[in-house]
């Protein structure tokens, strides 16, 4: 992970928030569980951010994005603090991922076939009949 420092020093979580995307609320988040650390303060105890931060936040997000969940994003990010990751480990990590992709694709595409057949089966009449419904009431 590259640090972009530049004019990034002294930054509030707000800053942080705004240079990122990222929500106030997700930002303590992620303090609290340790995948963002702790910022420093100053004399009157404000928090300052700098641009490892927005750095780290910005790979958070983007591991997000690409579907790892906070633990596999604390695995990444323990290589990456560690200096130790290997190319090979971190396709290792990438390809379980994709495997986990291919698996929510499937399902997803399955319950696309379901309410699909089960939309085709209603009359989209203004009546009280509604096949969706039905469906809904028999798998309970």
């Amino acid at each position: 992970m590259k640090e972009h420092h530049g004019n990034m020093s002294s930054l509030r979580r707000s800053d942080l928030a705004r240079l990122t995307g990222c929500n106030l609320e997700t930002i303590r988040y992620y303090e609290k569980i340790g995948i963002m650390p702790e910022p420093p303060r100053t004399p009157k105890n404000y928090r300052t951010y700098d641009g490892t931060h927005v750095a780290r936040l910005r790979f958070v997000m983007r591991s997000r994005d690409l579907g790892f969940n906070l633990e596999e994003v604390r695995g990444l990010l323990g290589l990456v603090d560690r200096h130790a990751a290997t190319c090979a480990e971190v396709q290792a990590i990438a390809s379980r991922q994709i495997e986990t992709i291919r698996v929510k694709i499937a399902d997803l595409r399955r319950i696309e076939a379901v309410l699909s057949e089960t939309v085709s089966h209603c009359s989209g009449n203004d009546v009280p009949e509604c096949a969706v419904i039905d469906a809904l009431v028999e798998a309970v």
